[in-house]
């Protein structure tokens, strides 16, 4: 028993030496629970985009899917998700690597591109908040999409 107490620290502490697992691992390579830890919570990828016909441009709106909860930007039901919103888009390494619409500053996206995570990012701080703080969040600035007539009339450039 005191062998694999032992042998737990070690590893620890070889992981330690290495960097946080986000600078050590791929996209691939994380375990389900690195991977969840790795959003930041800022919910952005729940909130609406328009793609422009002819230009594919893509522009953001103030509006989310209706499982995003505007006050705190989190998914009202994570576990059931694609069931009641099938065009919900899971994540998986594969996805990220495809999807140039994810925010700049996803964490997903930063690790997929070999770049650092933000300062706010929870890995980093140690605090859920910070993404919120930094102003780089969807908390407090969206309504549903169930609640628009027409969200191309929503469109917003936050991070211009």
């Amino acid at each position: 028993m005191a062998a694999k107490s032992f042998l737990k620290r070690a590893r620890r502490a070889v992981e330690a030496q290495q960097g946080p697992f986000w600078k050590r691992k791929t996209l691939a390579e994380m375990t389900q629970q690195e991977w969840e830890s790795l959003c930041d919570g800022c919910g952005m990828c729940c909130v609406n985009k328009l793609e422009y016909e002819g230009t594919g441009e893509l522009a953001q709106t103030d509006t989310c899917c209706r499982l995003l909860d505007p006050k705190t930007a989190l998914c009202k039901d994570y576990k059931n998700r694609k069931k009641i919103v099938p065009e919900c888009i899971q994540l998986t390494p594969k996805v990220v690597a495809k999807m140039d619409w994810l925010p700049r500053t996803c964490g997903y996206r930063l690790v997929h591109l070999k770049q650092d995570l933000y300062w706010w990012h929870p890995l980093v701080s140690g605090d859920p908040n910070t993404v919120h703080e930094a102003g780089i969040s969807a908390r407090g600035r969206v309504i549903p999409e169930d609640q628009v007539e027409d969200i191309s009339e929503r469109v917003v450039d936050w991070f211009a």
